[in-house]
């Protein structure tokens, strides 16, 4: 034996490290305050982070869209930038670039979101081109025509993509036709095809003003005179006051059954199982997101150990809660949903592995060891995932649109530590409900109508994709 392989045989292996316990992450909590104009403002302190992230809530909810114009919150946030009264949209780029800066804004349920990051010596520039484009947009018409041109090239591209399609049949069959929230999010080729300049601007004089807007700003912000910065900038712009608006109740229908969208010749089946759930303000979404977690939150949680690694079916399914629209007094609405994709002859078989695994869980509860591994995941991470000024500031901007406190974010942490496997289980159970579960298949209806419809999990009927 050679003294190498001697050496190898009294080798000791130290044992593996054991998991810490987790323990709660302290969220950067933001001071609060009002300028003279009615804008409220959130800011953080992030010693390091020379990128500052700014983000600019407004109160233009898609359900404020007038009737038959579906997307013009969206035309109306992606022209914030194409423009103003004293610059041409190629003058605004090429301001914004001088500055190194990103300026991005989107329309979602909640109001529309504008999203400015720059490096925090060129912050005052920056400030000042992000009030000159909420103060005075051009809304040219050739701009908002190109906008409009635009979204309407996407609007085939989201059909054709099984994800999308999938998220959209399912708002469609939850929420009445009436309700905003069951029509696509963008609006359709029908709505879009409306929307001209004046639609535009009249939705923006309707819905945009300091009074109403909060500003979140999030950066290392050692040195600078915010006070005055803000003074000179987002400071000037002006508007009336109007008054909260009312948020309307949501109504949704999710007795168990099954739509399946044709797509001949799929070889894939896209799934996308949903139901309505409470919004965040409810006791129970701490232990929702963790038995979440729990059953489909990462590559090791239940359904993927079952449909993934025992049976092949997939490459992951993920279960999830998502607030679609929040109310100061909680009666707004989440959506709780397992989505992933799987083969098209196996569709039946996992959709019964599934249904099988919820009854399990249903039955026996998840394990202490689940409910630890899942917790150190969650609360572990938090620092990872917040070290990034836009991180912060866009957690922050989600809690104003959803009229919470300032700090819950680090009391979610707090509670998640302290949710037991039994209140857990119960949370998990409660979401994903075996019978009250609409269930979306995007993929060819003539090999998977039939074993679907044979596993009984509810009625089954077919659209065209």
């Amino acid at each position: 034996m050679t003294d190498a392989a001697a050496s190898l045989t009294t080798m000791e292996f130290h044992p593996q490290p054991a998991a810490g316990a987790a323990r709660p992450w302290a969220f950067p909590a933001p001071d609060r305050g009002t300028l003279d104009n009615g804008l409220t403002v959130l800011r953080c302190h992030r010693p390091g982070q020379q990128v500052v992230a700014v983000e600019i809530s407004l109160d233009a909810p898609l359900d404020a869209e007038p009737e038959g114009l579906d997307g013009v919150a969206t035309i109306m946030a992606r022209a914030l930038s194409e423009g103003t009264d004293k610059r041409s949209a190629e003058e605004f780029a090429a301001e914004l670039e001088r500055c190194g800066a990103t300026l991005d804004a989107h329309a979602d349920h909640p109001g529309v979101r504008v999203s400015l990051e720059v490096p925090v010596s060129r912050l005052p520039k920056a400030l000042g081109l992000l009030a000159e484009a909420l103060r005075a947009p051009a809304f040219a018409d050739s701009e908002v025509q190109r906008l409009v041109r635009n979204r309407l090239d996407e609007i085939p591209h989201e059909t054709a993509n099984p994800a999308r399609r999938a998220a959209k049949e399912l708002s469609k069959q939850l929420f009445p036709a009436a309700a905003r929230i069951s029509r696509p999010r963008q609006g359709t080729e029908e709505t879009v095809a409306r929307i001209d300049a004046a639609a535009v601007r009249a939705f923006y004089e309707a819905h945009v003003r300091p009074a109403t807007a909060t500003a979140v700003i999030v950066g290392d912000l050692t040195g600078v005179d915010l006070d005055a910065v803000l003074a000179e900038s987002l400071g000037t712009w002006t508007g009336d006051k109007a008054a909260p608006r009312p948020v309307p109740p949501i109504a949704a229908d999710d007795t168990g059954r099954v739509v399946i969208v044709d797509r001949p010749g799929a070889v894939q089946t896209q799934l996308l199982i949903g139901r309505i759930g409470a919004d965040r303000h409810d006791r129970v979404w701490p232990a929702q997101v963790l038995g979440a977690y729990c059953l489909g939150g990462t590559l090791t949680s239940r359904l993927d150990r079952v449909l993934r690694e025992e049976k092949g079916y997939t490459y992951g399914v993920r279960a999830f809660g998502q607030v679609l629209r929040s109310a100061p007094d909680g009666s707004g609405a989440a959506m709780l949903a397992i989505s992933g994709s799987v083969d098209t002859p196996n569709t039946g078989p996992a959709l019964d592995d599934l249904w099988k695994v919820l009854r399990t869980l249903a039955a026996e509860g998840l394990t202490d060891a689940e409910r630890d591994v899942a917790v150190q995941n969650l609360v572990g991470v938090a620092p990872l995932k917040f070290e990034t000024a836009a991180s912060v500031a866009g957690t922050l901007a989600d809690q104003v649109e959803q009229f919470l406190p300032d700090d819950y974010q680090a009391q979610l942490y707090v509670r998640l530590a302290e949710t037991g496997t039994v209140e857990a289980t119960a949370a998990a159970v409660s979401a994903f409900p075996v019978d009250r579960l609409v269930t979306v298949l995007v993929g060819d209806a003539d090999e998977i109508e039939e074993p679907v419809r044979a596993l009984g999990i509810g009625e089954v009927s077919v659209v065209t994709g």
